[in-house]
């Protein structure tokens, strides 16, 4: 039994599910052997940020599932989310034999692109000097974008896209290529995830940057050995954010781990919500989050309202109802603004994670919804 945020939100993070199960008296089924995506690295020399900074070398990892087919249109991007790898979409892609899927590799072109600083892509733990560690320069949702566009057009040959669909941080990026690049696709997808970070949301990031810097470990990020303290404390302070109120009243964690106590489940997010993290790349991602804002994109003069009004793209817009990270309220108000946009929160006790997936009702809410609104628009 595995507890679904254990995939969708971190590429390799333990959850609840760590917890030994039950042991049934039937021997389980083998598997059906799962599609995998195939792994890429794109290299973009002398990359320029938007502070100025120019990487000699900056590299992008993506996966890729099924194939781009004749006549170039039918390709899906899948931006990935805080700390996430290739895998993060699983909950939406059919890996085989999965009925109720929203997308299908067999007909689709599917690619899973990585932000920097998950410590695959360009991030502060593998860059060399002068960029190594807390000197890497602080990428923003649009750096990010841009380095993608540059993937797409030049080393895949996509000059347009059927759809951008992102989680979070994905759907952070989803709003940014629908304003950065409103002729490249024709349908945008955002779920739990908003066109700006507003300050409650900056406090919150600032709370768990906080949680790090100040394990004396920690050394100004040029750190020998990792700030296990700072980062095992930033774990639980993200670990409150992260499902609802109601969620930890129901003690909905066992739903999928039922032998789990509140003190079991809130140690291990405490000591394995992120395993083997580099503290400079959890930081890193942060600040790229904090920073999101459609409005500070050229000619917008950080006028959020009129970035959003220029989207042209039908925008599906799911909030989760429980959302603490990106508040549903924020998602209405900004709803208001595009001109196509179908807002449909996500009836939801589980919070952030909701927006992937998180139990078989919020997965299956959204890959009906997602389903329906790549055919029709609505």
């Amino acid at each position: 039994m595995k507890i679904r945020v254990a995939t969708l939100l971190l590429a390799a993070v333990a959850s609840v599910s760590s917890f030994a199960a039950p042991q049934n008296a039937t021997p389980a089924q083998p598997e059906q052997k799962k599609l995998e995506p195939a792994e890429h690295t794109f290299i973009l020399h002398n990359f320029r940020t938007t502070s100025g900074a120019v990487l000699p070398e900056a590299k992008i990892v993506y996966g890729t599932y099924g194939h781009l087919n004749a006549a170039g249109d039918n390709v899906i991007l899948l931006p990935s989310h805080y700390m996430a790898e290739m895998h993060g979409y699983e909950w939406l892609i059919n890996m085989g034999n999965q009925p109720g899927k929203a997308l299908d590799p067999a007909r689709m072109f599917l690619i899973t692109t990585e932000l920097f600083g998950n410590g695959r892509s360009s991030s502060p733990s593998n860059t060399p000097e002068p960029f190594h560690g807390p000197r890497f320069p602080v990428t923003t949702i649009r750096d990010n974008v841009e380095a993608v566009h540059q993937l797409l057009t030049t080393e895949l040959g996509v000059r347009h896209l059927r759809a951008v669909i992102g989680f979070s941080m994905g759907a952070q990026q989803a709003f940014q290529w629908a304003v950065s690049y409103p002729d490249f696709m024709d349908r945008i997808v955002a779920t739990s995830g908003t066109a700006k970070t507003y300050g409650h949301g900056i406090v919150r990031l600032e709370s768990e940057i906080t949680a790090i810097t100040t394990d004396e470990a920690f050394k100004n990020g040029d750190y020998t050995t990792e700030p296990e303290k700072g980062i095992q404390a930033f774990g639980i302070v993200w670990t409150a954010w992260l499902y609802s109120q109601e969620w930890w009243r129901r003690e909905l964690w066992k739903t999928e781990s039922p032998n789990a106590t509140l003190a079991q489940v809130i140690d291990n997010y405490r000591t394995n919500f992120i395993p083997h993290a580099d503290a400079n790349n959890l930081i890193l991602q942060m600040r790229t989050w904090e920073q999101h804002d459609v409005g500070s994109t050229p000619p917008f003069q950080g006028n959020v309202e009129k970035a959003l009004a220029s989207i042209k793209a039908p925008v599906l817009y799911m909030p989760s109802e429980t959302d603490l990270y990106f508040p549903v309220g924020d998602a209405q108000y900004e709803a208001k603004f595009i001109p196509h946009c179908t807002l449909l929160p996500i009836p939801s006790l589980w919070g952030h994670p909701a927006g992937a997936g998180a139990s078989p009702a919020d997965e299956a809410f959204l890959n009906s919804h997602i389903a329906t609104f790549l055919k029709t628009g609505k």
